[in-house]
């Protein structure tokens, strides 16, 4: 039996996709698997137990990669579940950049005992005027789920979409519109466009990388959109181009002491993906990946072991090996099995950085003897029989 262990609550919906042999257990030594959603585990004494790690959500700064990958613990997260629901909010945020919706409704209550107002408003009202988006030029940093989706909905809203991303994946770039226009060089996003949304993953090479060098290169009364990740953006540096006029206004999902109620600064509660619809998707596709993983050995979308598939064993027996990605395992892997005459039916091997994952097939139920013999091999962190 399976012991999975949430640390955040996980939406019923994945929940009930738990096979019956799978115990949701209250300890975290006792398990095999965690689903995660915002709770920090850097700090956590993960169980050798512990076989997997399911993030329901995209992001995954909250837990330990390299620690996880040392002890064989495959993480995985939600790639495009909560896509819709962040999409939904960026074009929510280039609305309020654009329009004074915000001053507008404080104003309207600050003023709602006054037995004139519907004559105020009427003066009023042009304090908190706005532009229109429509022939504006979006830039889009970033072109993956919610990037990819974010542009298309402006080419929809009659924007002047301009896409940077290096790293786009064919799939990104199957569900662009034909309407963006790829940029190979991100300064000509900050040199072109009236309003700016970055959808990076949060990297060391990505870590501020909206700076004061990225300001001085932009229109004067660009404005920002930052979804993604708070460190995506330098706080000291927006504040000083929403000062000087650089920036006119900066729309953030990630509200700290440094950014917030400063002029010119929209800040929300980090509301992105906080959609039922969101974290029902995350859950199903969390617990989905969860299940693969244990019972066939599958990995598809971890962030720090390498997809790899072999579908559902039909042969005798499974095993799955974590290890180091150094040079001549599998030929010691299959020297274990030949030294005891099994016959090895399948295999597949993948790498990913540092760490590599391996499955093989046989013709003979695995015993303890040959387990043992996998994990004496250096590099070898975790050795699991399937089936």
């Amino acid at each position: 039996m399976s012991k999975v262990k949430c640390l955040n609550p996980i939406a019923a919906c994945g929940m009930e996709l738990l096979p019956n042999d799978y115990q949701v257990v209250e300890e975290l030594a006792d398990a095999d698997v965690v689903l995660v959603r915002s709770a920090s585990m850097h700090e956590l004494e993960l169980p050798d137990t512990c076989k997997a790690i399911a993030r329901a959500g995209a992001g995954v700064n909250n837990i330990p990669l390299d620690k996880c990958a040392e002890q064989g613990i495959v993480v995985f997260n939600t790639p495009g579940a909560n896509a819709n629901g962040v999409k939904e909010i960026v074009i929510a945020g280039l609305l309020l950049a654009s329009r004074d919706l915000i001053g507008g409704y404080n104003w309207v209550q600050e003023n709602k005992g006054d037995p004139e107002l519907a004559k105020s408003v009427e003066k009023k009202k042009s304090a908190f005027a706005g532009n229109e988006i429509l022939g504006k030029k979006l830039g889009v940093i970033g072109l993956g789920a919610i990037g990819a989706k974010v542009a298309n909905v402006a080419v929809r809203l009659g924007m002047d979409v301009y896409g940077y991303d290096p790293y786009v994946s064919v799939d990104a770039a199957w569900n662009l519109s034909r309407q963006v226009k790829h940029i190979s060089n991100v300064e000509d996003i900050y040199k072109e466009c009236d309003y700016i949304t970055i959808h990076v993953p949060a990297m060391d090479s990505t870590k501020g990388m909206l700076n004061q060098d990225a300001f001085d290169k932009m229109k004067d009364g660009v404005k920002i959109l930052n979804f993604a990740r708070d460190i995506l953006v330098k706080d000291e540096d927006i504040k000083a181009a929403l000062s000087s006029g650089k920036v006119s206004c900066y729309v953030t999902d990630f509200p700290n002491s440094a950014i917030a109620g400063v002029q010119g600064v929209i800040t929300l509660p980090h509301l992105g993906a906080s959609t039922e619809e969101s974290e029902d998707n995350c859950a199903v596709m969390a617990v989905r990946q969860i299940v693969d993983y244990i019972d066939n050995g599958n990995i598809k979308n971890s962030v720090n072991y390498p997809a790899c598939d072999m579908g559902v064993c039909t042969n005798a027996a499974r095993v799955a090996i974590n290890h180091k990605n150094i040079p001549d395992m599998l030929t010691r892997f299959t020297g274990v099995f030949a030294s005891k005459g099994i016959n090895i039916s399948d295999m597949i091997s993948k790498s990913k950085g540092d760490w590599a994952y391996s499955m093989l097939d046989v013709s003979e139920v695995i015993s303890e003897e040959i387990v043992e013999a996998l994990s004496q091999i250096e590099g070898v962190v975790k050795v699991r029989v399937i089936k």
